[in-house]
């Protein structure tokens, strides 16, 4: 049991080496990545040449290495299987046409939301959220919808955890307030923002369930805050919806096959 738990964190610690490289840091040098890591010289060559050889790391430089070609292939293998994009083909497509503006997909991951895929439109607002993006579990309209269906458990679990963020975001104070934030959501089935992550853009999102009623991701679009008051409301209200809940039936239908389990940690 010691030497699988030993195994787990060592190859934790390895792809944690992933986790380094962003879009602002996307070169990192060898003892620049056993430095940030604190790994021993002798732990820190061996992971490279691990995630070298996988074609995780490419080497480009002396001492110098960058993401490798192996992510591109996993990720075309993700655009050709994932279950939810597969549920969702054509679906941004007619919310885009029923609203006239961009729509997005996204999915729980850890802490927070990221994009999995979007439909853009020529007037798309530049802070819109794009595939490989993450936002906050607590802003944004395709955040807080998803995190108002996530099981009473997780949600106090979450406020617990995270209790400073809830607060600093404005879904509650208390517990209480926080769960009331959550229903009065629920019970509209959308939520709409705007500003709360990137300025000037507004969004509607609604919720989207796997096969067994579990939340595991969102659906809406995403719009030039200013464009709101001109915009028939309901009409994209109810193309959100359904857009939401076609998607869902989707993976209702494939819940014999395979049923998608929430990504999210709490």
């Amino acid at each position: 049991m010691s030497t699988e738990r030993d195994s787990g964190n060592s190859l934790t610690r390895m792809l944690s080496i992933l986790d380094l490289f962003t879009l602002e840091d996307s070169l990192w040098a060898t003892n620049d990545i056993l430095d940030a890591l604190s790994l021993s010289r002798s732990t820190g060559y061996r992971y490279i040449r691990s995630m070298t050889s996988a074609g995780l790391l490419s080497a480009v430089g002396n001492g110098y290495y960058v993401l490798g070609p192996r992510i591109i292939e996993l990720d075309l293998q993700i655009r050709e299987t994932d279950p939810l994009l597969r549920a969702a083909e054509g679906v941004l497509e007619e919310l885009s046409t029923a609203t006239g503006q961009s729509a997005l997909l996204c999915t729980l991951f850890q802490n927070s939301i990221i994009c999995v895929k979007d439909y853009r439109v020529p007037a798309c607002p530049s802070g819109m959220l794009g595939r490989g993006q993450r936002r906050p579990l607590f802003r944004g309209a395709l955040s807080k919808v998803i995190l108002a269906y996530l099981s009473p458990h997780r949600l106090r679990t979450i406020y617990k955890r995270r209790h400073d963020e809830i607060i600093d975001a404005g879904l509650g104070g208390e517990w209480v307030d926080f769960r009331n934030n959550m229903s009065k959501i629920r019970s509209e089935a959308v939520v709409i923002s705007s500003g709360e992550f990137s300025k000037g853009v507004s969004g509607c999102g609604a919720a989207v369930f796997n096969g067994e009623g579990e939340v595991i991701g969102s659906v809406g679009v995403a719009f030039q805050a200013e464009l709101w008051a001109e915009l028939d409301r309901q009409t994209i209200i109810d193309a959100v919806t359904h857009a939401g809940r076609e998607i869902s039936n989707h993976m209702a239908h494939k819940a014999k096959e395979q049923v998608l389990r929430p990504r999210a940690v709490g």
